[in-house]
């Protein structure tokens, strides 16, 4: 399995696991989305590394922390985030955060202030759109196959039956270690825990959004949509133009890419990344 220097970092009573890579002037930190670790960066760590210090972390209560944790918010995530790069970073950086962690992000930038010197959303779902008006009833079936799945990936095969997409997209050494850590009933118990915490910020979002970044910020939308969801997936990209389009330096880009487009495109992010570093 892929092996990278890490280390548990205390956070608000809980801890994160932190890994360290690269070189440069600069810093990037990255926020999974739900159901990821740090793994899923794996591809975009490489074209980076000569570029700045690379901080890929795991969440509190996944895995590779080895510490089971009770049920925690995205504003808990939000200052779990905030504290960790207090404790990991010297000063200012750039966050790259996907999907759900797009959430955690734009809670944290409220309390990042002008550390944050630039922010990279990759494929988030903005809490305006409508996918959300019916995200309590989605959760409860998603939870239900997701209870399944809990018993079922204590079966090697079955678990690199659900994995497929992983095992397509990464690289052995980081499929491995994903099947090792997030398509395990631990790993699948932290997962439905996260879903649930997007279910619960949803309409907090609604309600009091987070003050927009005044950082410069790139919103990259998946162009390619899962097969039968075209329609949703039209919408949410809408949704994500419009977020970019309220934001003082913001940019919103299509890329040819399924969700993970970190895994699809990394050079490409590994780019926007750079543009955002040097500005």
């Amino acid at each position: 399995m892929r092996e990278l220097p890490g280390r548990a970092v205390p956070v608000n009573g809980r801890h994160v696991y932190v890994e360290e890579s690269g070189e440069g002037p600069g810093w990037v930190v990255f926020e999974a989305g739900a159901g990821c670790g740090r793994t899923c960066w794996d591809p975009v760590l490489a074209p980076l590394a000569g570029k700045a210090r690379l901080v890929a972390y795991d969440r509190a209560g996944r895995v590779a922390d080895g510490r089971a944790t009770g049920r925690l918010s995205i504003d808990d995530l939000a200052a779990d985030l905030v504290a960790m790069t207090e404790a990991v970073v010297p000063g200012g950086f750039v966050l790259v955060a996907h999907s759900m962690g797009g959430l955690v992000a734009r809670r944290a930038v409220e309390r990042l202030g002008p550390r944050l010197r630039g922010l990279l959303l990759v494929d988030p779902t903005p809490e305006t759109s409508p996918v959300y008006d019916t995200w309590d009833r989605t959760v409860e079936k998603v939870d239900r196959m997701l209870a399944v799945t809990q018993t079922l990936t204590r079966f090697p095969p079955l678990a690199r039956l659900f994995s497929g997409d992983m095992r397509r997209l990464y690289s052995a050494d980081t499929y491995r270690t994903m099947l090792a850590e997030d398509f395990t009933p631990a790993g699948t118990s932290q997962t439905r825990r996260e879903m649930r915490a997007v279910a619960a910020a949803i309409p907090q979002f609604r309600a009091r959004p987070p003050r927009p970044p005044k950082c410069p910020t790139i919103v990259l939308s998946a162009a390619r949509p899962a097969k039968g969801r075209e329609a949703q997936h039209a919408s949410i990209r809408e949704h994500q133009r419009r977020y970019a389009e309220t934001l003082p330096d913001g940019r919103h880009e299509d890329v040819a890419s399924g969700h993970l487009i970190q895994a699809e495109q990394p050079r490409l992010l590994a780019d926007r990344t750079s543009e955002l570093l040097t500005h």
